[in-house]
């Protein structure tokens, strides 16, 4: 899909993708720890280049196991960041969550909403499945405008939900189901002038 940033295409992750995964985050704590969960282990540690093979080892387990399907957004070829569909759970639910990031310099440029089409399309057909969620913090704007963009509606909030930054903050719940984009996440986008297919 192309948009105002370039070609937009989503990808599984790789091992060698550690050494930009791993710049990329290091450059970028300041746009990004504010949004994600806390953990104990300190930024640079779980983001050196030499986080990248476990965690990578992890994306491919879930996977493998058909909990999670993740990928790597890249902009040209380049890698900018990462997209997850996780807690895949199917049955009478068939439903799974979705969280994204970019890189600061491919903020603004139509890349996360791409991003977000491309998973929708596949989490919904590819995958079978028929409900998505996200959640966001209500001080998040850009995210926020990036799944009402793709479809995504807010269902509600969900009280002290996430332990970001210390503490425990509220998130709004997004949703999207595959009736609600009965021509698809990356047709909608097209159709709003948002981007164009390849």
């Amino acid at each position: 899909m192309i948009v105002p940033a370039g070609a937009v295409e989503l990808r599984p992750p790789r091992l060698r993708d550690g050494g930009a995964w791993s710049a990329i985050r290091l450059r970028d704590r300041g746009h990004l720890e504010r949004w994600e969960p806390s953990s104990a282990e300190r930024w640079e540690e779980r983001n050196g280049v030499l986080a990248w093979p476990s965690q990578y080892g992890a994306l491919r387990r879930m996977g493998r196991q058909g909990t999670a399907l993740p990928f790597v957004i890249t902009v040209d070829g380049e890698f900018v960041g990462q997209l997850t569909i996780g807690n895949v759970i199917r049955g009478a639910l068939c439903s799974a969550w979705v969280g994204y990031w970019v890189a600061s310099t491919r903020v603004g440029g139509g890349v996360a909403s791409a991003g977000v089409a491309l998973a929708v399309d596949h989490a919904f057909h590819a995958a079978g499945l028929h409900r998505l969620e996200a959640t966001v913090r209500p001080d998040n704007g850009p995210s926020l405008r990036v799944l009402e963009k793709v479809g995504f509606r807010r269902e509600g909030l969900y009280r002290r939900y996430l332990n970001v930054e210390g503490g425990w903050h509220d998130h709004l719940c997004l949703a999207v189901t595959v009736e609600d984009l009965p021509g698809g996440a990356v047709r909608a986008l097209v159709a709003q002038g948002r981007a164009r297919l390849a």
